[in-house]
């Protein structure tokens, strides 16, 4: 039997509860729904749009900042009791936001707590185990895996209109819980670990411990650094960019039904950049994998400038930044397992995934801020076009990859 069909074959059951767990996370979810109540929120309590919004960078710095926590806990403790914990606790805090008071407190308190709990039940844990049962199909793996969100963004729109429509804002949040309740426990628990010393592919560990580095050996290596600098500098210059997506297309005079037609795109993009990234990964050094994709989306961004740009290259630009943004998942995950190993993954992960949430939770507010200061969105792409330009360029000054066990982990 041949290696892909080997690691498949015995690792797709983890691997479908991955996909299921992340699809119904801390990561997908709230992003999903908050567009939703902006307006129900806007009418019964007076809320603005710019105060309700403002939950998600609370809880997006929240998660941040303790996604290597979380990620130490998964190392010491396995990602099986992590990932039903952190699923539980964030679908009960979840739900528990139907029942908000009029205090716009409340309502960051409990965006905290989803924080604090929640990241347990994302990437950052579920992707230690696929790492664990791929090696030669990581990069293919690990795409598969994020294609959770992506499907997360196809379903739980439509779920959530649906709920506001029947039972109103309130009744959305314990309707849209069930899919970690109801759906994501049960599959973890009969089907998500990690794999024993036998089912663990070569590579992975030497003498039935896992290969690699510490986090304080990590930390003193300019390649963590060089990695960590090029997700936050990538994800600055995207993660405004997607929010504010429906706005930056009317400065081309463009409306409503163009717009979500362009969000489609974008979905579609995160899926095959994805995919297709993952399968590259799989083959070429991923640095040269990443150069020509991260300086895609800096093309996108000069189509996105000025005001007489066509449809149809709008459309084109659109799915450059989705492509990118879901090959940025894969390379978080990727970079992290082959330059630094699996000893302390969930460590180095995390702290790894730290600049992806903190410029994510930062970028839309420079975005809105150049708008609201000069009346376009200009200045912020024309920066963008840099920042993933630098992103790329970081890259390839990496080398090669380590190989644990042996006197080359060195070089």
């Amino acid at each position: 039997m041949s290696e892909q069909k080997s690691e498949f074959a015995m690792g797709w059951k983890v691997l479908l509860a991955g996909l299921v767990g992340v699809a119904c996370g801390a990561s997908p979810l709230p992003f999903n729904t908050i567009g939703f109540v902006l307006a129900p929120l806007k009418e019964e309590y007076g809320w603005s749009y710019a105060q309700t919004s403002l939950s998600m960078t609370v809880y997006g710095l929240t998660a941040a900042l303790l996604a290597p926590y979380f990620g130490s806990l998964a190392d010491r403790h396995g990602v099986r009791k992590v990932a039903l914990l952190s699923t539980l606790a964030f679908g009960l805090i979840f739900a528990a936001l139907g029942a908000t008071p009029a205090s716009i407190f409340a309502f960051y308190l409990l965006w905290f707590l989803i924080g604090l709990v929640g990241i347990g039940s994302t990437p950052v844990t579920f992707s230690r185990a696929i790492n664990m049962w791929f090696f030669k199909n990581r990069g293919l793996a690990l795409g598969i895996l994020l294609l959770g969100t992506s499907f997360a963004a196809l379903i739980v729109p439509k779920v959530a209109v649906w709920a506001i429509g029947q039972w109103g804002w309130r009744g959305m949040y314990p309707a849209v819980a069930l899919f970690p309740l109801l759906l994501s426990l049960p599959v973890i628990y009969f089907l998500f670990r990690e794999p024993t010393r036998e089912e663990m592919p070569a590579g992975i560990a030497v003498g039935g411990s896992l290969t690699g580095v510490t986090l304080s050996e990590a930390m003193r290596d300019r390649r963590f650094w060089t990695i960590w600098l090029s997700i936050a500098l990538v994800a600055l210059a995207y993660g405004g960019a997607h929010i504010h997506m429906p706005e930056i297309i009317k400065q081309h005079g463009m409306g409503a039904a163009e717009g979500a037609s362009i969000m489609g795109m974008i979905g579609l993009a995160l899926m095959a950049g994805r995919i297709v990234t993952g399968w590259l990964l799989d083959r070429i050094w991923a640095p040269i994998v990443c150069v020509p994709i991260l300086l895609i989306p800096a093309l996108a961004c000069w189509w996105l400038m000025g005001t007489s740009t066509d449809v149809q290259t709008i459309y084109i630009a659109a799915f450059m930044l989705g492509f990118a943004a879901g090959a940025e998942s894969d390379l978080i995950a990727y970079l992290a397992s082959r330059y630094f190993g699996m000893a302390s993954y969930g460590k180095i992960y995390g702290m790894l995934y730290m600049p992806f949430g903190i410029a994510s939770a930062i970028s839309p507010v420079l975005y809105g801020r150049v708008r609201d200061v000069t009346g376009s969105y200009d200045q912020m792409l024309y920066a963008a076009m840099f920042l993933f330009a630098a992103g790329a360029a970081l890259l390839i000054t990496l080398g090669r990859y380590p190989t644990f066990g042996s006197k080359e982990q060195a070089a």
